[in-house]
């Protein structure tokens, strides 16, 4: 698995890759499971009342949640790009400049989890 993540404004949101051979967690939307590569992420955006208080670039942002999205791709490069867009997707949906989004990957041990 490799745990890539997008920080912008004080706060971070992170999304796990599935890689070829690891079991991705199935569930209501999750894509085919012949998928080699299954990107997992939250995805949210601005609400003007209720959500989640969340501080962002020092202003205090109401988000609320999605239910979380799954895709599948058929190479690594696909799959890593997919995140990327998805991360910056995500912070500009609460008013952050996608060129602001730093990404940072880290690898895990699935066996382990």
């Amino acid at each position: 698995m490799l745990l890539i993540r997008g920080r912008a404004g004080g706060t971070a949101l992170t999304g796990t890759l599935y890689e070829r051979g690891e079991t991705a967690p199935s569930f209501s939307g999750a894509p085919d499971e012949d998928a080699p590569y299954v990107w997992v992420c939250d995805s949210f955006y601005e609400v003007e009342s209720g959500g989640q208080r969340q501080q962002i670039d020092g202003a205090t942002v109401n988000v609320a949640f999605e239910s979380p999205v799954a895709h599948g791709f058929e190479t690594r490069e696909q799959a890593i790009e997919g995140a990327k867009e998805h991360l910056r997707t995500q912070f500009a949906r609460v008013g952050v400049a996608e060129s602001d989004v730093d990404i940072e990957m880290q690898k895990t041990d699935s066996a382990a989890e």
